[in-house]
């Protein structure tokens, strides 16, 4: 599950103003680089359509699903209470929990996809 925690005015590339949404995970114990541990929550925003008064309805909503760490290509990053800059190579990303039961239910599928004439097919492994 995820929360909705906030929302931020955003503008587009060509001016249009747009709104996004602040999801937050659970809270995950972690190992740094230097092997020590530590608590954090992921988070990430995604666009959204919605005016502001919708956005700020949204606040305390929880919906099905993970923040996931994907990679991505390295950039800097600058920690704002430390003023430390470091090169990251990863992402987080809202991925909705119909996607995951479709992305599972593939995986563990007995069936073999495979091409027949151009057209796909399945066929028991």
């Amino acid at each position: 599950m995820v929360t909705v925690t906030s929302y931020d005015r955003r503008s587009s590339e060509d001016g249009r103003e747009f709104f996004t949404i602040t999801l937050q995970g659970g809270v995950e114990i972690v190992k740094s680089a230097n092997d020590k541990v530590y608590m954090t929550i992921r988070k990430t925003s995604i666009p959204s359509t919605f005016d502001e008064n919708v956005c700020a309805s949204l606040i305390g909503t929880q919906m099905p699903g993970d923040i996931e760490r994907v990679e991505c290509e390295a950039y800097e990053y600058e920690n704002k209470e430390t003023g430390e800059v470091v090169v990251l190579h990863h992402t987080y990303v809202y991925v909705p929990e119909v996607k995951k039961q479709v992305e599972k239910s593939v995986s563990q599928s007995p069936l073999v996809p495979f091409s027949l004439n151009g057209q796909s097919v399945f066929a028991e492994a």
